[in-house]
This record gives C-alpha cells, sequence and structure tokens, in this order.
C-alpha cells in the first residue's frame, strides 16, 4: 500500500518565523517552529502531525530492532497500583517524581516512570517453570515524571514516551547474553536514528540493579557528563573510576601551621600558597541516615560525587554551617589533624599516594601544610569518591580521558533479583528448587531521541531530517500553483515518486517562493524538487539535497527515478539487517 502524498495545504503545520521566548536549546526552538510540537504546560506537549510522524517512524525502527532479538510487544496501564511498588519498596524510596493519586475508593495509584513492579507482578503469576525462560517483553508507552524543573523541551518532560523492555531469565550467564543482544540493538537504533553516540558505563539510579550502560547522544546541549578515552573506555562522570594523580606538595618536610586569614575556599587557599589546587586537599562534611558524621577529603582540584557518596553512606547529606558550629568545625578551615571525636575520616583512594597533605588547621583562619598521613592524623575509609574531570587517566589504558557533553536516550540494567526477591516472583529450577528470577530492564527513551536527532542535524535554517525518521524523504515545490505549466509537473513528479515508494510531500500553498523555501528548510524534508516555470520550458526541475544544500538540476521525465535511487542509497546506511 502506497503512503498517501502530504498536501501541505491540508497539513495541519503551524510554523513560526521567531524563536519562542521559552525554548532553551536548539532542538525545543526548531520544533517548536516547525510546528511540530506545542506546549501544552510546563513539561508537557502536543505532537502536531509530522512530529508525530517522525515519532511512529523512530518507534518503527526500534520494534523491528525489539523483535529482531526475540522481545515480544506487549502493552500495560499507565496507572499502577501502590501496592505493588510498596512491595519492592520504591514507593517511598522514589521520591516527588512519582506521581500519587488516589481513586474514588481512596485506593492508591501511581502514573508509571517505569514498569518493573507491574511487569514483575504479572509474570509471577504465569511463568512456572525453567523450561518456559528466557522471556523478553517491551512496551512503547506514555510515562510520567513530576520533574522539579522541566525543561529544554522534550528532554526533560513531565510526560514522555519511553520503550521500555523486560527480561526474565534462570540463570545470570542467560541474562548476560541477552543483555549483550540488547546493547548491540540499542546500537543499532542508534545508528539507524543517524546518531552519533557513545555507550558508557552508568550508575544504576533508582532502577537498580548491579550494572548498566547508558546510550548518549554526543551534543553540547547534553545534560550529562561522559569521559571516554581513544582506547575504547567510556563512563558517565557519575559512574567514572577514572584515575586521579594529585600534585605531590613538596613546601614542607613537617607539618607546619600558617595563618590563612580570609581563606576559605581552595581556590583562594591554592592562590595564597601559590600552588596548584591538585596540591590541596578539600575537605566536605556530611552525615549518614543514623545521624554519624563524615569527614571526607578529596583532591583539592576535584569535586565529591554526589552518586558515590550515597551508595557509600545510606542517606548521606551534607551538614549545614549550623551543624557544624555545633559539631565544632570550623568552615573553611577543617582538616584531619585534631578532628572531634567520633568522626569518621573517610579519603579519595587517590590521596593514599599523598604522603603530605595541604589542609585546614580546625581553626578559623588557620591551615596546615605537610601533614602526614599516618603520623599526623590516620584515614578510616579509603573510597572512590571523586567526579572524573579530562585529564585524569584511563583505568584501562592510562592515558588522560577527554570529556564530552551527552544526551541520555537509552540504558540497559542488569537487575538481578531486585525485584523478583521483594515480590516473590519465583520460577521451579531445573534440580526442583523455588528460585527468584534474574532480571534485566531496558530503557529508550523515544521522544528524548526525536529530539537528540534535531539537536546533531540542524543548521542556521532549520531542522535536517535524516532519511530513516523524515516525515516524508521529499517535498515537492512548485512555484506557482493551479496554473497549466508548473503545477501539473509539480503533481505528476510527486505521484510518480510516490509509485516507487517514496514519501513524498508538496507545497501546494499559493504562497511566495521565499515563504516556501524557508518553511521547507525549516521543516528539514532530506530532498527538495523545486518545480518553476523556466525549468519546465528547458524540461528540468531543481533538487536541493537538504543537508549539504548542494542543488543539481535534473530531467523532468528522469528526476522521479533519479531521486529515488538516491533516496533508496541513503535508506540503505539505516536499513535493519537482520542477523
Amino acid at each position: 500500500m502506497l503512503n498517501q502524498i502530504i498536501k501541505m495545504t491540508d497539513l495541519y503545520d503551524p510554523t513560526l518565523k521567531e524563536d519562542p521566548v521559552d525554548a532553551d536549546i536548539v532542538s525545543h526552538k526548531l520544533l517548536l517552529r516547525a510546528g511540530m510540537i506545542r506546549k501544552v504546560s510546563g513539561g508537557v506537549y502536543t505532537f502536531l502531525p509530522l512530529g508525530f510522524r517522525v515519532l511512529n517512524n523512530i518507534e518503527e525502527i526500534i520494534r523491528e530492532e525489539m523483535e529482531n532479538i526475540g522481545s515480544q510487544e506487549i502493552m500495560m496501564p499507565a496507572m499502577q497500583p501502590a501496592e505493588l511498588w510498596h512491595e519492592s519498596g520504591r514507593w517511598d524510596d522514589y521520591g516527588p517524581e512519582l506521581i500519587r493519586f488516589n481513586d474514588r475508593h481512596n485506593n492508591g495509584y501511581c502514573l508509571g516512570p517505569t514498569h518493573e513492579e507491574l511487569i514483575t507482578s504479572i509474570v509471577r503469576n504465569e511463568l512456572r517453570s525453567y523450561k518456559e525462560l528466557p522471556k523478553s517483553l517491551f512496551q512503547i508507552q506514555v510515562k510520567f515524571r513530576d520533574e522539579i524543573r522541566p525543561r529544554f523541551g522534550l528532554l526533560r518532560s513531565r510526560e514522555f514516551i519511553m520503550k521500555d523492555a523486560y527480561s526474565f531469565h534462570a540463570t545470570q550467564e542467560s541474562l548476560l547474553e541477552h543483555y549483550r543482544e540488547m546493547g548491540h540493538a540499542y546500537g543499532r537504533v542508534c545508528e539507524r536514528c543517524g546518531l552519533e553516540y557513545r555507550p558508557v558505563a552508568a550508575d544504576s539510579g533508582q532502577i537498580g540493579g548491579s550494572n548498566s550502560v547508558e546510550f548518549m547522544a554526543l551534543a553540547d546541549s547534553g545534560e550529562a557528563g561522559i569521559v571516554y578515552c581513544d582506547c575504547g573506555y567510556a563512563s558517565d562522570v557519575e559512574a567514572a573510576s577514572t584515575v586521579i594523580k594529585p600534585t605531590l606538595y613538596e613546601g614542607a618536610d613537617t607539618i607546619t601551621k600558617i595563618s590563612t586569614p580570609g581563606v576559605g575556599s581552595i581556590d583562594s587557599l591554592a592562590e595564597f600558597l601559590g600552588i596548584p589546587a591538585s596540591s590541596t586537599v578539600k575537605a566536605l562534611i556530611g552525615k549518614g541516615a543514623d545521624g554519624q558524621i563524615y569527614a571526607i577529603f578529596v583532591p583539592g582540584d576535584h569535586d565529591l560525587n554526589d552518586i558515590k557518596i550515597c551508595h557509600i553512606v545510606e542517606g548521606f547529606d551534607f551538614l549545614t554551617d549550623e551543624e557544624l558550629a555545633a559539631a565544632g568545625l570550623p568552615k573553611g578551615s577543617i582538616g584531619p589533624v585534631g578532628l572531634p571525636d567520633g568522626i569518621i575520616v573517610m579519603a579519595d583512594s587517590s590521596l593514599k599516594d599523598v604522603p603530605r597533605w595541604v589542609v585546614g588547621a580546625n581553626e578559623d583562619g588557620y591551615h596546615y601544610v605537610g601533614a602526614e598521613l599516618g603520623v599526623d592524623f590516620k584515614v578510616d575509609r579509603w573510597e572512590d569518591l571523586c567526579t572524573a574531570l579530562p585529564g585524569d587517566l584511563c583505568p584501562e589504558c592510562g592515558l588522560p580521558v577527554k570529556q564530552a557533553r551527552g544526551i541520555e536516550v537509552s540504558q540497559i540494567f542488569q537487575l538481578g533479583t531486585k525485584y523478583s526477591e521483594a515480590m516473590g516472583a519465583t520460577f521451579m529450577d531445573e534440580d526442583g528448587s523455588e528460585k527468584p528470577f534474574i532480571m534485566g530492564c531496558y530503557g529508550i527513551g523515544v521522544t528524548r531521541t526525536l529530539a537528540a536527532i534535531v539537536e546533531q542535524y540542524n543548521d542556521e535554517h532549520g531542522i535536517i531530517w535524516p532519511v530513516s525518521v523524515a516525515p516524508a524523504e521529499v517535498v515537492v515545490i512548485p512555484l506557482t500553483v493551479g496554473d497549466d505549466t508548473v503545477f501539473p509537473v509539480a503533481q505528476q513528479v510527486a505521484k510518480d515518486l510516490n509509485k516507487l515508494g517514496i514519501k513524498v510531500a508538496i507545497d501546494d500553498r499559493n504562497e511566495r517562493a521565499g515563504v516556501k523555501f524557508n518553511d521547507n528548510d525549516l521543516i528539514g524534508w532530506p530532498y527538495q524538487i523545486t518545480v518553476g516555470k523556466r525549468g519546465v520550458k528547458e524540461g528540468t526541475v531543481e533538487v536541493k539535497d537538504r543537508a549539504s544544500g548542494e542543488k543539481l538540476s535534473y530531467a523532468i521525465d528522469k528526476v522521479a527515478a533519479d531521486v529515488a535511487d538516491l533516496i533508496e542509497a541513503k535508506r540503505e546506511e539505516f536499513a535493519f539487517r537482520a542477523e
């Protein structure tokens, strides 16, 4: 069945000439201006016809890749019973981002940001034997997250479309095999959407589990920082375990107390002493859920990684100025020498190799230089605590890592038995014993993927859609409409392309040429065929490649076949290949 030709006189596509005032990044501006989305409220958007076409194309790519690895499509409700989230323990842990409500019978529900609980509750009543495993199920559905500050259009919204998949296994080996298959499929989704991306090691966050990989579309607008090495190592900065090499301080052979009036930060201390920040040691004070106070020390040029410390100390939170004063700790001059009793000293593992530290003296306006590790103070716990920086060393090859920004478009997780144990989801193993399912989960942000494509494919004129996801592959632009010379030729070219299986639009609006060119550049069709009076007299039309801007003349009687060949070659670059 042929696709219907899109007539722009019929199309609901209200383009805008100017950038909306509340749009911050390129994708947000261009999707609004090109008439592909409209804002309903903060973080909530309607997809208009052309934007919805792009969404459908992305979803079709995802479906093909999922079905190729044996994952089966289902559809679960967005509204989930609170009791399931209480079973898993996430009702309270998830935080205010979870949209909660009661129905008329006062039963608790939430709008799902993800579906681990619900899918586990379904499978525990259906899959009973190891002979039925493994199973992989996926859905493409609207999700909800009550973001405190929705921003960047589709990149951080409160309502979004996600593909989420869940797999159930009898053995860890089976999980690892499917996890690798999913990783490959996710890479193929990125490639077929035209994205420049990197798979990076990641923190599992609120989903949980032992191992996780994010697929990051590289973009300056990305909220996530990633570090990577030419050897192939890559990680987001939250999870990276790079090798840090602090600069050794050699200005004192013994501990020396010096007056540092007005010095209350690492930068001011380094400037005061005339040394790099990497030769100093930064102190941070916090407490766990049990009230235990921790004095944490990291190299002066690095920051404490909030994600890492929360994994190490449950309920970690920094002390307020009032709490610091009550504990006898002078803000800006805290160090490991002479700390009050009962405080646990924790330090980044990189400081093990620094024999003498430049630190606060626990007295306002004073610091120590040359404080000797193991003599003047001791460290109770050594941990990986720092956020990675460019120039840190790769943990795999030892070369300096680089840094980039990325948009997280998808992520895969090894959940293990986190949900199956909590929710009593078991199967009968080969030896006759009841065992919890070993699980994996896998998510693709469909709407985020759409925005990431626009972030990578645009210029000063508008969007440049890759052929694989474009709302149509060609637009035919007649410069006059309703006449008996130009318009019939444009209509025939569009029909010929359509018969060849090309998705076509025709700009049959009675508008000036400049308006048409601007709008069609803004919308971003991959190819534009312009039909004008002079060309028709000469038997030619102009074909513009939107990505390169190149314009060439083609014979009217051959243009459909020639452009179809161009598009077919482009399609091949993004083609699905079963393995």
